[in-house]
C-alpha cells in the first residue's frame, strides 16, 4: 500500500505543478472543472445516491451549474469580488464553520442530516462549487501583470496541505497516543494533528521567503494558519461522511490512494477559505 501510494504521489505532483504553471486559464478551470464533476459522482454515495445513473446526473448538473456560473460572469471581467466568485467564497467560510459544529457534535448532529438527501446534497454543492471557484480565483490572481502569480500561490497552499497531511502522517505513527475525533476517524491523532502544523509552519516559513508572495507576514501568517487547520476539518469531514455512507474510500480512480475525494478532501477546505481570506478578508489584489 505505502509503495504504491509513493509511486502514485511521485507521478501526480509533478503533473499537478506543470498544471498550475503551464495551463491557461481556461484549460487550467476546464481541468479543475473535470476533477468537481468526478468528486460530485464521488459525493452521490454520500447523498444516498446508490445506483450510477443517479451519481451520474449528480456530476453532469455539478458540471452544468459551474458552466452556467462561468458563462454568467462578464466578458474578460474576473474580479473575485463579482458575486458568483465572492458568493461562493464567503458561502465556503460560512459552510466549513458549520462542518466544524457537525463533526464536534458527530454522531448526534448526524441524527438531523442523515436521513436527509436534500442536506446532503447542498452540503455537496457547498463542498465542490467553492472549491471550483477558490482554485480559479487563485490562478487568475494577477495573472493580466504576472501569468505565474496566482500559480505561485496555488502552489503555495497546496504545499501546505500536503505538509500538514505529510506532517501528520509521519508524527501520528511515530508518536500518536491521544485520539483526536475517534467518534469520526479513530486514526487520527493529537500528535498528529500538531506534528501536522508544524510541518506547514516550517513549508510557509521557507516558501514565503524563497517564493515572490507579495504579502506582509502578519497576513501570510494568519491565512496560512487557517488553511491548515480547515485542511485537517476538510479531512475530518469527509470521513464523517464516509463512516455514514459505510464505505472506506470514496472511490478507486487513484492507485493507492482511493477516489478524487479521498484526495482532495483536505484542499476543498484549505483552498477557498484560504482565497476568500487572502482575497476578500486582507483584500490582497
Amino acid at each position: 500500500m505505502l509503495k504504491s501510494r509513493l509511486l502514485t504521489a511521485f507521478i501526480l505532483i509533478p503533473l499537478v505543478i506543470a498544471a498550475l504553471f503551464w495551463l491557461p486559464p481556461v484549460g487550467f478551470a476546464m481541468t479543475t472543472l473535470a476533477i468537481c464533476m468526478l468528486a460530485a459522482w464521488e459525493w452521490g454515495q454520500f447523498a444516498g445516491f446508490a445506483s450510477a445513473s443517479q451519481r451520474i446526473w449528480m456530476a453532469l448538473l455539478c458540471g452544468l451549474l459551474l458552466v452556467l456560473m462561468m458563462f454568467s460572469l462578464p466578458a474578460y471581467q474576473h474580479s473575485v469580488h463579482l458575486p458568483q466568485i465572492a458568493g461562493s467564497l464567503w458561502a465556503a467560510l460560512a459552510w466549513w464553520c458549520g462542518a466544524l459544529l457537525l463533526v464536534l457534535s458527530y454522531p448526534v448532529s448526524a441524527k438531523f442530516w442523515r436521513d436527509s438527501r436534500p442536506a446532503r446534497v447542498i452540503f455537496g454543492v457547498l463542498t465542490i462549487v467553492p472549491f471550483f471557484w477558490g482554485m480559479v480565483a487563485l490562478r487568475q490572481y494577477h495573472y493580466e501583470t504576472d501569468s505565474f502569480a496566482g500559480a505561485w500561490w496555488l502552489l503555495y497552499v497546496l504545499l501546505l496541505v500536503w505538509g500538514a497531511d505529510s506532517g501528520a502522517y509521519m508524527f501520528g505513527r511515530l508518536f500518536g497516543k491521544h485520539k483526536l475525533a475517534p467518534k469520526v476517524s479513530p486514526g487520527k491523532t493529537w500528535e498528529g494533528f500538531f506534528g501536522g502544523l508544524l510541518t506547514s509552519a516550517i513549508i510557509a516559513g521557507l516558501f514565503g521567503l524563497l517564493a515572490p508572495l507579495n504579502i506582509t507576514v502578519s497576513a501570510l501568517l494568519a491565512c496560512s494558519i487557517v488553511a491548515a487547520l480547515a485542511s485537517v476539518l476538510g479531512d475530518l469531514t469527509e470521513s464523517m461522511f464516509k463512516r455514514e455512507a459505510g464505505i472506506k474510500d470514496s472511490g478507486h480512480w487513484i492507485p493507492g490512494h482511493g477516489g478524487i475525494l479521498d484526495r482532495i478532501d483536505s484542499l476543498t477546505a484549505a483552498v477557498p477559505v484560504f482565497a476568500c481570506l487572502l482575497l476578500l478578508v486582507f483584500g490582497t489584489l
